[in-house]
């Protein structure tokens, strides 16, 4: 239908508005123009202003009684994708080595894509022109979108995705001569590829591997070795967070977005990391036994456990969804914002529906997300700090690797998915918006949302692991979009 360089344009266009609102962003951060103040203000704006009213207008145009079934698929799709990727972080764990205080990062890192402001940006650009159909194809896309999003948000969230980055700063650390020696003790039997290490050698990298994977739990045992009270402490520091529920947000950041990950959820307490705790056992074995006498009961934590979970769903951008989607679905409720010719409803004075006012602001105002999410996710680059002459320190294999599997294997494993829901019948072959938005959102670089819950959750503030992890993906996604877009449209059309 199109030849090789009007596929290759259209494909390239998207990136390159995409390419300039983030490199504004960018510059006028470096320039001292853009604070982190200002940041955490437009991040607010976009979670809870923008994001809610462009979900709202896309969301209800879009949706009826007749494509709602498409939900299950589109639900199933991000839920593959996010296991998938866990998946390939945890394979790559296995073969490299990675820094201890990322050793459960790299898991998010693989798993949580950013499903915010590039796959809208990039999707309705390329829906708003033929061979699409332009707002109509906009709307639904955006409206298909909205599910990948939610899947992130509930995930990440009430589910407790998060928490494996707070399991990153929890217990001593590990040097990474030690991480290093520990994996090759770990690769070697994996891959069979020489003998068996010594006896000593085995039980060194057992013992590095135990401190390295240890998950850090309150334990009411008796036969505890009294040698370890640090870790006994940090147990019960760890254990306790189960019981704090519906704190006030300690930490500004971004919004639950893909990329501009908006301010976490009330329910949740980001702790202060307890590897700053004091080593000396006199003081540390009094404050043990006075947790074991306060552990809460087991229906206690399953209704902080629930309460969590219910809270954290009360984001704007989900508020934005569960409201929109019963609008979409009843007739007589949708008729009051947009025109509905099926149902007779009296018209305001100016012959448009009551409400028609709501849906005009809300297009208005959520018309600015995706240009304010760039630019943010732009000033979140500029922050991330870049090793410099460090590269011999870097995990460079495990740095390629996710960097390969998110952009060039998930796209392959995405394309495969959607063929296959499609010729089962659960993706109609005829809705090629559908099919364009579950192979786009395949190709989805780390959300930079963990930037902002690793920056909560460390020690010092900063997230220099996963910076090195990020930048090699920002810029290998240009090419990989590319080539995706224009072989998904080819396949499609």
């Amino acid at each position: 239908m199109f030849s090789v360089g009007a596929l290759i344009w259209i494909s390239l266009r998207p990136l390159l508005r995409l390419a300039i609102g983030v490199a504004c962003g960018f510059f006028i951060t470096k320039a001292d123009m853009f604070p982190p103040v200002a940041a955490r203000g437009a991040s607010h704006i976009i979670l809870n202003v923008t994001t809610p009213c462009l979900l709202f207008s896309k969301i209800i145009p879009a949706f009826n009684t007749d494509n709602i079934r498409l939900f299950g698929p589109l639900f199933l799709v991000a839920a593959l994708y996010e296991i998938l990727g866990v998946a390939i972080a945890f394979i790559i764990k296995q073969f490299f080595w990675v820094p201890h205080r990322f050793r459960y990062g790299l898991l998010v890192a693989g798993g949580f894509g950013n499903v915010g402001d590039i796959p809208i940006s990039v999707i309705m650009s390329v829906t708003g022109t033929a061979p699409f159909k332009g707002l109509e194809d906009q709307n639904l896309s955006v409206a298909y979108i909205s599910v990948f999003l939610l899947v992130f948000i509930v995930t990440l969230f009430p589910m407790g995705a998060h928490n494996w980055i707070k399991m990153d700063f929890v217990g001593p650390d590990v040097e990474p001569c030690d991480v290093q020696e520990a994996i090759r003790v770990k690769r070697r039997k994996l891959l069979c590829m020489s003998a068996a290490p010594s006896r000593d050698d085995s039980e060194k990298g057992v013992q590095q591997l135990q401190v390295q994977e240890k998950v850090v739990h309150a334990s009411g045992e008796d036969n505890v070795d009294p040698c370890t009270p640090r870790l006994r402490k940090l147990n019960t520091v760890h254990d306790d967070s189960e019981t704090e529920i519906a704190e006030e947000t300690v930490v500004d950041i971004h919004s639950p977005r893909g990329s501009i990950s908006g301010a976490t959820p009330r329910a949740f307490k980001l702790e202060k990391d307890s590897s700053d705790a004091k080593d000396d056992p006199v003081d540390d074995a009094p404050e043990t036994i006075s947790f074991r006498s306060q552990t809460p009961t087991r229906s206690r934590i399953w209704k902080a456990r629930l309460q969590v979970f219910f809270q954290s769903l009360l984001t704007a951008p989900s508020i934005a969804i569960f409201v929109s989607f019963p609008i979409a679905l009843v007739p007589q409720l949708k008729a009051l914002f947009i025109v509905v010719p099926s149902v007779n409803m009296p018209s305001a004075p100016d012959g448009q529906p009551p409400l028609s006012f709501i849906m005009d602001t809300a297009t208005f105002i959520g018309a600015a997300s995706v240009p304010l999410g760039l630019i943010c996710l732009g000033s979140a680059l500029a922050r991330l700090k870049i090793p410099q002459n460090q590269w011999k320190s870097l995990p460079l294999g495990a740095i390629s690797s996710l960097a390969i599997g998110k952009l060039v294997l998930m796209p392959v494993f995405g394309v495969l998915i959607v063929q296959g829901l499609v010729r089962c019948g659960l993706i109609p072959k005829e809705d090629k918006v559908l099919q364009f938005v579950c192979i786009f959102t395949s190709c989805l670089p780390t959300a930079t949302t963990q930037v902002y819950l690793t920056q909560a959750y460390s020690a010092e503030g900063d997230a220099q692991h996963l910076s090195a992890f990020l930048i090699p993906q920002y810029i290998l996604m240009f090419i990989s979009m590319t080539a995706l877009t224009a072989y998904a449209l080819n396949l499609i059309f």
